[in-house]
């Protein structure tokens, strides 16, 4: 299998799981060896106090990229550590786009970069790192 068939698989894989990105409408908007990119419209229920959109919204669709990109070699990896910096407000209705680009690996251990925008303004910068924990998604056939 080719790297991309790898982290195709290996998302199909990880969707079929994930109730919690598909219970707040994220879609997966394509994938990679080592990046993701998802896809939320903020709704009535993820409006803050302030009406604005509530940044654990912003940090969720941040964190699913990141898990898509980490886990698109068919290792099974988890966050480690994550953090977050707010650049602009969300709105009810905004589209949020998050694409998470692997910066580095080193043996088990990975960082990720993943930016969320809506349309061309940065919304959210995150720097998530990763860490694998054995075995795979799926099981790739013998060539």
């Amino acid at each position: 299998m080719s790297p991309e068939e790898i982290a195709q698989q290996a998302a199909a894989a990880m969707w079929a799981g994930d109730r919690a990105s598909r219970a707040l409408g994220m879609q997966l908007v394509e994938v990679g060896p080592g990046t993701a990119t998802l896809r939320l419209t903020i709704r009535a229920d993820m409006v803050n106090g302030h009406d604005i959109g509530h940044g654990g919204i912003t940090f969720t669709l941040a964190d699913s990229a990141f898990a898509f990109a980490c886990n698109s070699r068919n290792r099974r990896t988890v966050a480690a550590a994550a953090e977050v910096r707010f650049r602009a407000p969300t709105r009810l209705g905004d589209v949020l786009t998050a694409t998470a680009t692997e910066r580095s690996r080193d043996g088990r251990d990975g960082v990720y970069d993943v930016t969320v925008r809506v349309a061309d303004t940065l919304v959210a910068e995150f720097v998530g790192r990763s860490r694998e924990i054995g075995g795979v998604l799926f099981e790739e056939e013998a060539p």
